[in-house]
């Protein structure tokens, strides 16, 4: 058995970035990094643009203009302006050649078709000359770049349609437990609904990993190595749900080892989820998480989604932690570190009732966890806690 600092080190050690190609239309693509440059194939703004409501004016050294016609975004005919003259124009619509000032509407008298400037203007004032934002041929988003949805508008605003992105990686999320039956069949006697799939692949959805199956082994032997194999030859990630304690019929670590899974670590000393195990086969890599729900997700976040962030090259490949005081007293049994769930808000974190590994009840209303270290045994009302902040 290891402890938490170790098992995130050896999580953190064998994760790589993915570094494969694929390629997806714009409207798909957040949350990927770009996996090489994009170069505008325009100017944009593709014209001289008018950056506020008006009125496009052909300079002169009156400040009265004769009103000789509109431009609208969009339009596309160019009244030719002679000097001392003035068409209405609108914010995106383009600037006629002939026009080298745009005055905003507050700042004019109109009176039928002449209008009256109430101050006095510089040339180029409030147009947007063409490429002002990036020209053809120049570099619009570096290679790595994460397409955020600004990143997205703006390549779209360029006319990108597909772009090519690193890869995320492939999941499979594997259920264990003849116990399970799915919703909406008959609860017998001796069975329970399962709920573990469903948890962890809508915290994989979350961050945007949607490549994910799900399958269910039963518990037999040689049904887990077949179909174990199976998915570790088909993925990239491999998530085990059960089956990795040592009862009479947990069979995965078995399994596991007849495959030449090599393993890095397992068990951790923590509550909940010490029997967690972590490995790999060649550049696969598989968790075999708790089936307690409430400590299957707690590995999740703290194991399993550094894996994720590593494959996508993130920077922050923990989540957040922060400090924060307790409005709660807890009292510890045992000597393990613990993570308790909480609610935290505007600096103060309340502990929640009901911390089992096997209830999701608690952790459903969280929105982070407590960090007991082993050398705490119990928190105080006031007393300034470690704080993980959880996914929302």
């Amino acid at each position: 058995m290891i402890s938490i600092s170790e098992a995130i080190q050896l999580v953190k050690h064998h994760s790589f970035p993915l570094l494969k190609k694929a390629h997806k239309p714009i409207e798909k693509s957040g949350g990927y990094k770009l996996y090489e440059d994009v170069f505008s194939s325009i100017n944009m703004p593709p014209f001289r643009q008018s950056a506020m409501d008006g009125y496009a004016l052909n300079l002169h050294d009156n400040l009265a203009y004769s009103l000789i016609g509109e431009v609208k975004a969009g339009d596309s005919h160019q009244p030719k302006l002679k000097k001392g003259e003035a068409v209405r124009i609108f914010t995106g619509a383009p600037v006629p050649d002939s026009a080298n000032a745009v005055i905003m509407q507050e700042k004019v008298l109109v009176d039928g078709s002449k209008i009256t400037l109430q101050i006095q203007i510089n040339i180029n004032l409030n147009i947007r000359p063409v490429g002002e934002q990036v020209k053809n041929g120049d570099l619009a988003l570096p290679k790595g770049t994460k397409l955020t949805p600004a990143a997205i508008g703006y390549l779209s605003s360029l006319g990108v349609q597909k772009v090519s992105v690193f890869k995320k990686p492939t999941i499979a999320i594997l259920n264990t437990g003849n116990e399970l039956v799915e919703a909406g069949e008959a609860l017998t006697y001796g069975k329970i609904y399962e709920s573990n799939s469903k948890m962890l692949q809508n915290a994989l959805y979350n961050h945007k990993y949607y490549d994910v199956t799900i399958h269910k082994i039963e518990d037999d032997y040689n049904k887990t190595v077949s179909k174990l194999n199976e998915v570790i030859n088909a993925n990239d990630l491999v998530i085990i749900s059960g089956g990795i304690s040592v009862g009479d019929y947990d069979f995965v670590g078995k399994a596991l080892e007849e495959l030449k899974v090599e393993p890095l670590f397992y068990k951790v000393k923590q509550k909940p989820g010490k029997p967690i195990f972590f490995g790999k086969k060649d550049d696969k890599l598989i968790f075999a998480l708790p089936g307690n729900p409430a400590a299957a997700l707690t590995c999740f976040y703290m194991y399993v989604y550094i894996a994720l962030q590593k494959f996508m090259d993130n920077s922050d490949v923990e989540l957040p932690r922060i400090k924060a005081k307790s409005v709660s007293k807890f009292t510890k049994s045992g000597d393990r570190p613990q993570f308790l769930k909480a609610i935290y808000n505007t600096g103060e974190v309340s502990i929640l009732e009901g911390q089992s590994s096997a209830m999701l009840q608690t952790f459903a209303v969280s929105n982070a966890m407590v960090f007991m270290d082993e050398s705490l045994s119990s928190i105080e009302i006031g007393d300034t806690v470690d704080v993980i902040l959880l996914p929302q």
